[in-house]
């Protein structure tokens, strides 16, 4: 019997749901900075200033293209690259592309930074970059 054309998991089904993961700049964010190691939603959202629901969601399509994993921690949700299959195998050209976009750089450094402070630490501050230091306040326009 063959396949109809419409059956999950067909390739290219697949391949339309890798393609929509890749197919927003937040989720491209998104996967430059899981490509520093595994996350915490709390971190990705405090980088992206986005709310949590969106930031669940972009990461929601980016796990059905199979561009990312997740593990849970209590009430903490880690999110990693994954390393497996065929969406895996699409990501290291699209990553060092992205390696030279400004805001993929600055949000690397974010993170870099990000990482020294626990979370504990940032979700009492409620995500707020500025209050725990890693973020310098914007400067209002027209100040000086």
């Amino acid at each position: 019997m063959a396949k109809s054309r419409n059956e999950p998991g067909a390739p290219l089904d697949r391949l339309v749901a890798t393609a929509k993961g890749l197919a927003h700049p937040a989720r491209l964010r998104l996967l430059g900075m899981l490509a520093t190691g595994e996350l915490c939603v709390c971190q990705l959202t405090a980088v992206l200033e986005l709310a949590p629901s969106t930031v669940s969601q972009h990461l929601a399509v980016l796990a059905r293209g199979g561009l990312v994993g997740e593990r849970k921690e209590g009430k903490l949700v880690f999110y990693r690259l994954r390393e497996d299959g065929e969406a895996a195998a699409l990501l290291a050209p699209l990553l060092a592309q992205l390696a030279g976009d400004p805001r993929a750089k600055a949000d690397r450094a974010l993170i870099a930074r990000l990482r020294r402070v626990p979370i504990a630490t940032l979700c009492a501050a409620e995500l707020d970059l500025v209050a725990i230091g890693v973020r310098q306040p914007a400067v209002a326009a027209g100040a000086g």
